[in-house]
Formats: C-alpha cells, sequence, structure tokens
C-alpha cells in the first residue's frame, strides 16, 4: 500500500540521486514505528533507492517490491542471537541528562570518547552521581565543554531552533547526496551479471559504527568483495555481528608508513571506496579527493559526515542519537508524548537511511562510471537526512502508536551460523525480480581478515 508519505519521500530520495521521475515501486504494508515523524516511510524508500539503483545499473526492468514492516525492522537490527544474549547497545553512562537549563546528550561508547566526557565531568560511580554533576553545568557549555575535550555531546534543541543555528542553516543548503564528476579514467572491467552484479567489484570500507557499514553491507548482499579496514584496537562489540555480514575485516595502522603503504595498494585496486571519516581528516592524512582520485583513477568515492560539510560544526564528532538531540528531533518527541525527557526516534533512522542512501550514490557512481568515463565522488550527512524528517512530520492524526516487532519470530528469517554461535537473521525486505540480496559469508569478527584483496 502505498500512502501519499510514501510516494513524496520516494520522489524525494529519487530525485536527490538521479533528479528525474521516480520508477514505479509495490510498498506493501500498513504498519508503521510510532514517531512523530515518517519513520517506517523512510526505512522503506531508503532501501528501494539502493535496490533501484542496483537495478538502473544493470538494466533490470523488474518492478520492485518493498515490505515497509520488514524494512522498519531491519532499521531496528536485522541479526538475533538464539544461544546467547544480545550484547548491551550502549555504554553504562551513555545518555540524556538534565542540565540546570535542558537536556543534553553525552555518547561515551568508545573508550576515548568516555574518557573526554570524564576529563570535564571527572569519573563517577554511578549514573545517579554523573546526573548530579551535570545538573550544575549549563547544557550550552557542558556541550562546548566535552566538545573541546574530544568527546561527543549534542544539546536538546527544538526544530526552530536548530533552523536558526548556524550549522542548521548551512546544512540546510547542502544537497541530499552532493554528486560531483571526477577527472576521466579507463574503462573498468565489470561484468555487472544480472544475479550478482557487483561480482569482482571491490569495495574498501573506511566506515564504523552503523551508517557506512550498512552501505557496504548492502553492497557485500550484491556480490561485491569489500574489505573493511579498522585501525588497531578499535572494537564495536554491539555491532559486528549486525553490520559485518558478507565482509572481510582487517585491521590497518593508517598513520604507520607499512600502512600507509599498504593502503595505498589496496586503493589502487579498488573500485569503490566508502569512507566515514570527519571532513578533514582523510586530507590530514595526505589522501584528499585528489590524491586518492590519483591513487586510483576514475575511484568510485562515498564520504558520510555527521554534522554536514559545510558551516561551523563540519569536523565536529558526531552520531545519530547526537544529531537528533542537536536537529530537534528528540524535542518533537518529548512535544508530541508531553514528556520532561527527550524522546528520540524509536530507531536509529539517521544512520540507516543514510547508509542505504551512500549504498544507492556508489551504484549511481557505477553507472555515470560506465557511461561517461568518468571518476565519481558523493558526500552525504546525517544532518542533512534528518531534514528529510524534520521537513515532512505526520500529521497528529496520522503519528502511528503501535510498535513493529523487533523480534524476528516469523518466516522472515534464516538461520545463520557465525563465529559467535548461531542467530536469526532478517529476510531482506526489498525484492527485485533476477537480482536478489545474498550474503556469501556470515558475519565475522574486525580483525579476522588479512589486509588484502581476493586474489
Amino acid at each position: 500500500m502505498t500512502t501519499r508519505l510514501t510516494a513524496q519521500c520516494w520522489q524525494q530520495l529519487w530525485q536527490a540521486l538521479r533528479n528525474d521521475d521516480a520508477p514505479d515501486v509495490h510498498f506493501i504494508g500498513e504498519q508503521r514505528l510510532p514517531s512523530a515523524f515518517p519513520v517506517t516511510e523512510l526505512a522503506a524508500t531508503s532501501m528501494a533507492l539502493a535496490m533501484q539503483a542496483a537495478a538502473a545499473l544493470t538494466g533490470n526492468p523488474a518492478r520492485q517490491r518493498v515490505d515497509m514492516r520488514l524494512a522498519s525492522r531491519w532499521f531496528q537490527h536485522s541479526f538475533q542471537p538464539v544461544n546467547r544474549s544480545a550484547p548491551s547497545l550502549w555504554d553504562a553512562f551513555a545518555g540524556d541528562y538534565a542540565a540546570a537549563n535542558g537536556w543534553i546528550r553525552l555518547h561515551t561508547n568508545a573508550p576515548h570518547h568516555r574518557a573526554a566526557m570524564e576529563n570535564v565531568l571527572g569519573t563517577h560511580a554511578s549514573r545517579a552521581d554523573l546526573a548530579q554533576a551535570v545538573s550544575r553545568w549549563d547544557k550550552t557549555a557542558l556541550e562546548q565543554a566535552v566538545i573541546d575535550a574530544g568527546g561527543c555531546a549534542a544539546e536538546m534543541r527544538s526544530v526552530e531552533a536548530w533552523r536558526q543555528h548556524s550549522q542548521g542553516q548551512s546544512v540546510r543548503h547542502e544537497p541530499l547526496i552532493a554528486q560531483s564528476v571526477q577527472p576521466q579514467a579507463a574503462a573498468p572491467g565489470w561484468a555487472l551479471p544480472g544475479l550478482r552484479p557487483l561480482q569482482g567489484v571491490r569495495v574498501l570500507d573506511l566506515t564504523r559504527i552503523i551508517a557506512g557499514p550498512v552501505a557496504t553491507r548492502f553492497l557485500a548482499g550484491l556480490g561485491a568483495d569489500v574489505l573493511r579496514l579498522d585501525p588497531p584496537g578499535w572494537q564495536e562489540p554491539t555491532l559486528e555481528e549486525e553490520v559485518t555480514l558478507g565482509k572481510r575485516c582487517a585491521r590497518l595502522d593508517l598513520k604507520s608508513a607499512a600502512g600507509r603503504q599498504i593502503f595505498a595498494q589496496l586503493l589502487g585496486q579498488a573500485d569503490i571506496l566508502i569512507h566515514g571519516y570527519r571532513a578533514d581528516a582523510l586530507s590530514a592524512l595526505g589522501y584528499d579527493t585528489e590524491a586518492r582520485q590519483k591513487l586510483s583513477p576514475g575511484l568510485i568515492d562515498v564520504s558520510l559526515n555527521a554534522w554536514g560539510w559545510t558551516g561551523p560544526w563540519r569536523n565536529r564528532r558526531g552520531f545519530d542519537s547526537l544529531v537528533q538531540m542537536g536537529c530537534g528531533i528528540a524535542e518533537t518527541g518529548s512535544q508530541w508524548q508531553h514528556s520532561e525527557k527527550p524522546v528520540p526516534l524509536p530507531v536509529q533512522a539517521l544512520d540507516h537511511a543514510t547508509g542505504y542512501l551512500m549504498a544507492a550514490a556508489a551504484l549511481e557512481g557505477m553507472r555515470l562510471r560506465l557511461q561517461n568515463g568518468t571518476g565519481f565522488s558523493a558526500r552525504l550527512s546525517l544532518a542533512r537526512t534528518a531534514c528529510l524528517l524534520t521537513d515532512n512530520p505526520y500529521p497528529e492524526a496520522m503519528r502511528p502508536k503501535g510498535l513493529v516487532s523487533a523480534q524476528p519470530h516469523d518466516n522472515n528469517v534464516e538461520t545463520e551460523i557465525n563465529a559467535w554461535g548461531i542467530g536469526l537473521r532478517l529476510k531482506p525486505p526489498v525484492e527485485l525480480p533476477g537480482t536478489p540480496l545474498v550474503w556469501s559469508a556470515s558475519a565475522s569478527p574486525l580483525g579476522s581478515a588479512r589486509a588484502a584483496w581476493r586474489d
């Protein structure tokens, strides 16, 4: 069932990618995630965009079918362990706290981010003790102090306050998918078979947490050889089984001479680079856009930033939950629920949706490379994706109340055996006849493979 909001969101996303009329897609399912915003519509249409970009690349004329309820569940999680407990998603001190004049969110999942928070607020034995310390701060001053210490925080703002903020104004002027053509290159040797269109395509994955890994997980489902690189010591115990499906995961230190030599070799043989570094971070390492194209002429280069690519916050650390606080989503939720506390989205929709938009951009870059013989770059951000929701809130009468079940307990699951044990993986919610999403390998631990392409 395609509602007006679904059709509107689908057309908006397709125009951001291709700037023409959207192909016909069959959206089914009526149950929605409870929110003041069309989260389910965003889930279904962003996943549809990635699959439709694959159809455009291969010339598959079939009509795509999208299960909106199942898409919502993928935005919660696609994997559920059955022989052990699922890991906790949050550090003990991560979350929302009441400051002296409003709310602030502290993101402490990474050890160095927690250490930065403690440099400002001190170490505490419990959340209650930390809450007492936060309550004595002005929220804006605390946000800046944590950021200056190298940590991650965001005060709760309204949508209107964000629109008046200098960063909010900058982001609103950015394209949803900022695309640019890079210098000409030799024709690629892509076969693009219908069943596995990305078979033999090499994707170098420099992303962490959710959005970028979601993009490369999708590309792996189309047959790509995805090699994920993480720095020594980096861990994601809460997300490995969720986002490493179909990938090989290696470690590489880009700050060492040996690591940089290996990276140059890997990038030189890559077809697609997906990265989630802050705006100037790769450039600081000597790998700006021009250098990347020189190492790999014709490279499809897709990058993610949290707060946007322009404005004073372009190099600020950020995550989905922080952007929801900063741009007005959590405040709108609290108003809707008549709550004194922040009410975020029921899922980390900015991460997941942006991931599928990144995958769509990579596939569109491949199409343009074949068509024009040029390289391709695309830039996306969580803050710009958030505008899709804040600009299109549900009318009050349409806001759904019932929660879509996150538990994969029906016929839409398959058993998966991986390095950790046994679990249930949701079946894909998008179906394109002739081009299925199929992952050739189960999820794998970070650092479990060599930093090398397959022969």
